[in-house]
């Protein structure tokens, strides 16, 4: 059985996950956080499975690629933030590991999508081609 809606993809499905396991971590930073790391590291790890949703949601090819890209733009985002609260002892080193790896598979899982879409899209025609 196909797609039927984005909720059916692995990324995204992962990336929710993500955005749990974000929230559940930076619910433990410091107060005076609120509105700086933690506000910004969770609106990263949101960013990506809206980008992906909303990617999905359109009408073309080249705009859902768009969107991807930006999701994986955000997961390296997330990173590294993820790597300054644990710099700055926000959370612990092993903390930190499970969101980064789940980070990372999202990433992966994102640059195979965006690649296998890129091979599935027609080459775009020059406008002036070379005789």
């Amino acid at each position: 059985m196909g797609l039927k809606t984005y909720r059916d993809l692995g990324v995204w499905q992962k990336a929710m996950d993500l955005v749990v396991v974000v929230y559940q971590q930076t619910k433990k930073f410091p107060a005076e956080e609120r509105f700086g790391l933690t506000s910004q590291l969770r609106r990263a790890a949101v960013s990506i499975p809206a980008n992906i949703a909303e990617g999905y949601g359109r009408k073309h090819r080249g705009e859902y690629i768009h969107h991807l890209s930006v999701a994986a733009g955000s997961a390296a985002e997330v990173e590294t933030l993820l790597a300054i609260a644990a710099r700055l002892e926000f959370v612990s080193r092993e903390a930190a590991m499970e969101a980064w790896q789940l980070v990372q598979e999202v990433a992966r899982m994102l640059a195979k999508l965006i690649q296998s879409l890129e091979k599935a899209s027609p080459k775009p025609q020059t406008l002036n081609p070379k005789p």
